[in-house]
């Protein structure tokens, strides 16, 4: 077993040293990975430079020839995360630790978030106060601002960087080595997405299934909470999936901020689990502050949620666009997938009344829905005369959803 430290040995030669013995000081072995292109500083790698760039399916020769640090760059991070994949793998791993400036960064958390959820990450970056969604999306991996460049060992760079292994230490022998493979209630994990206005209903559902036994883990549908629970199934860690909030497609594909990216819903279709999926909240679009709502929208339906969010509803075509993505996304699902159908509303502001209440823009997406999965082998459809948040759906989610999980285990 090993901490991986991952730099690149050109640039940051002393502080990789620096942190080497300060792992070693405690008695852990210690793997370095060099992630650079130039001529290493200071220590060897137990990973060189060729090795990297070999196993992004690129050579260092090449990466000389073009001198084009972007793509220097880019196959590092790839060939640094096919390493850490594998060694992971080979029961290898107990922690990794990377330091860098903006390609350092793009380098270790690509590593980072190739690993399982609860290896002990940690990434010393110059840019870890600001915008920091693209390096960690849905992994654990923790970023320590470096306040000072990587350039040097002085008595701030000593400071952060001896806290940063004193951190990866703590959680190394801290940790009580559990089998991150292994799922975490006895076949009994479940996955759940949840907005604000789908919280009746999904308050309501995870208390039917923990009250069967089920461990139930629900995700903020912000983005990065999609990403994250997509990573969890990813990892194998999940059993189910109570997918009922699936607005983040909505932002994707209409340009809201809280997008979870292109793949969302592939990661239970890809793992072979049984989920229950409903179009929770996708009657709206997210954005910031009213004046940072795109101008081409301004003349569009919008709600101020509060005074740093700005909702927008989705029009009919948006809604059609939606309902054909997902599903297309779920139409090739392996195992039991069932698409439940709220025809009264699909979130609190949709409904009689509220500002987001439109049964033709609700009734393009469930129509879309149900033209995209028809002939589908193992997904199907369900509606029902209910809204989202009635209990009875709730009631009619959680059944759906134990019923195929005891089909799975039959």
């Amino acid at each position: 077993m090993a901490v991986l430290l991952i730099g690149t040995l050109d640039t940051k030669g002393r502080e990789l040293e620096f942190l080497r013995d300060r792992l070693r000081s405690e008695g852990l072995r210690v793997l370095v990975i060099d992630a650079g292109s130039g001529d290493p500083v200071a220590i060897e790698a137990d990973y060189p430079r060729d090795r990297v760039f070999e196993a992004a399916g690129s050579s260092l020769d090449s990466v000389h020839q073009h001198r084009d640090r972007g793509r220097a760059v880019t196959d590092a991070a790839r060939g640094v995360a096919r390493l850490v994949e594998q060694l992971v793998v080979e029961d290898n791993v107990e922690g990794i630790l990377a330091i860098g400036g903006s390609a350092g960064t793009t380098i270790g958390t690509s590593a980072m978030r190739a690993a399982p959820f609860g290896l002990p990450k940690v990434m010393v970056s110059t840019l870890a106060s600001g915008q920091t969604r693209p390096y960690v999306g849905g992994s654990d991996l923790m970023m320590l601002p470096s306040i000072a460049d990587l350039a040097g060992l002085n008595g701030i760079t000593r400071r952060v960087l001896t806290n940063a292994a004193d951190a990866m230490i703590g959680m190394v022998q801290g940790q009580s080595k559990p089998d991150l493979h292994t799922r975490a209630s006895d076949g009994k994990l479940i996955t759940a997405t949840m907005f604000g206005v789908t919280t009746p209903c999904v308050d309501r559902a995870r208390n039917r299934l923990e009250s069967q036994g089920a461990e139930v883990i629900v995700f903020h549908a912000t983005g990065v909470g999609g990403q994250a629970m997509e990573q969890l199934i990813r990892d194998g860690l999940v059993d189910g999936v109570l997918d009922l909030t699936t607005t983040e497609l909505a932002d994707e594909l209409v340009g809201g901020v809280l997008s979870a990216g292109p793949d969302r819903l592939s990661a239970a279709v890809s793992a072979g689990i049984p989920q229950v999926v409903s179009v929770g909240a996708l009657d709206m679009v997210n954005f910031g502050p009213l004046e940072t709502v795109p101008e081409i929208f301004r003349g569009r339906l919008l709600h101020l949620h509060n005074p740093t969010v700005t909702l927008m509803r989705t029009q009919a075509d948006e809604c059609e666009a939606i309902g054909h993505r997902m599903a297309q996304a779920l139409r090739n699902a392996r195992v039991e997938t069932v698409v439940l159908i709220p025809e009264l509303g699909v979130s609190a502001l949709d409904a009689p009344g509220q500002p987001f209440f439109d049964p033709e823009a609700d009734a393009a997406l469930f129509s879309a829905i149900r033209e995209g999965l028809k002939g589908s082998t193992h997904t199907r459809v369900e509606s029902l005369p209910m809204h989202l948040n009635d209990p009875a759906f709730a009631d009619v989610a959680v059944e759906r959803l134990l019923a195929a999980r005891k089909g799975m285990i039959q």
